[in-house]
């Protein structure tokens, strides 16, 4: 990865499997978007699904790669995003994880991904999967050698309802082991507006094999997943009202606590 405007810019880069949009390596925080897109790559069509499924929840994060985008812009900071749908592999998923390459998702059936050759398997790992994790590794091994170790920020959508279970928060954080970084989120989200926050729901954090737990939690840096609710972030107008308040808080979060502060809020 070559230097940008000084040795501590990320400069932009894009691959087939994934993009980067550059920023300060030593800004302090990395932007994840694991499920940023719903496209496929030439040969692949829909995995023999209706074109209308790739709309839906269960191809990609709706509303999360603009706000990603929107973060980044805002707090100028590098931050990662895949360019291929979940439903081809999903990389917040260990590589031996039975839902890597979904066969069924919420109700829908993926013919394309129903007894996937082992050499299947590995062609999407090789060519999309390992690429992206190592595109973080670079990016968080630039920023860890920056002198300040970043805060890793991984952002996703969900949906209002599960099952026919309601969703009542427009946002929630997720966290795992390390509770400073989600902590001071939490705390921010319930002050600056009169909605439900969730914590840990409606699932939590703690995913072994997921991209935090591959890039934050081995090099002990802080870290939480926000869930916006689709609903609310599926138009610009929505993107930009939950991307703002979010820079900002995140601003507010890295100009006032160190990585080894953020630790000591925790216990």
């Amino acid at each position: 990865m070559a230097a940008q405007h000084g040795a501590n810019m990320i400069e932009d880069e894009r691959a087939e499997g994934y993009r980067i949009i550059g920023g300060r390596a030593d800004g302090g925080l990395v932007i994840l978007c694991d499920h940023a897109s719903n496209a496929m790559p030439a040969g692949y069509g829909t995995l023999g699904l209706d074109e209308g499924q790739l709309q839906r929840h269960i191809a990609y994060d709706i509303g999360a790669e603009a706000i990603a985008e929107r973060l980044a812009a805002a707090l100028g900071v590098p931050a990662l995003f895949t360019r291929v749908s979940r439903l081809l592999i999903d990389p917040n998923r260990g590589e031996d994880d039975p839902t890597l390459i979904m066969q069924l998702s919420d109700g829908a059936v993926v013919p394309a991904n129903k007894d996937l050759p082992a050499a299947e398997r590995e062609h999407r790992l090789a060519r999309f999967y390992r690429p992206y994790h190592a595109a973080i590794d670079r990016v968080v091994g630039a920023c860890r050698a920056s002198g300040r170790p970043p805060l890793i920020f991984s952002v996703h959508s969900m949906t209002p309802a599960m099952k026919g279970v309601l969703r009542p928060w427009p946002v929630s954080i997720l966290w795992h082991n390390d509770f400073g970084l989600a902590r001071l989120l939490l705390d921010a989200f319930r002050t600056a507006g009169p909605w439900m926050v969730g914590d840990n729901e409606p699932y939590t954090g703690g995913l072994e094999g997921d991209t935090l737990w591959q890039h934050a939690h081995p090099h002990g840096l802080p870290n939480a997943v926000i869930e916006y609710r689709q609903d609310l972030v599926a138009g610009a107008e929505g993107q930009a009202v939950w991307a703002d308040h979010t820079a900002r808080i995140l601003r507010a979060i890295l100009a006032a606590h160190s990585n080894a502060r953020l630790k000591d809020y925790a216990s």
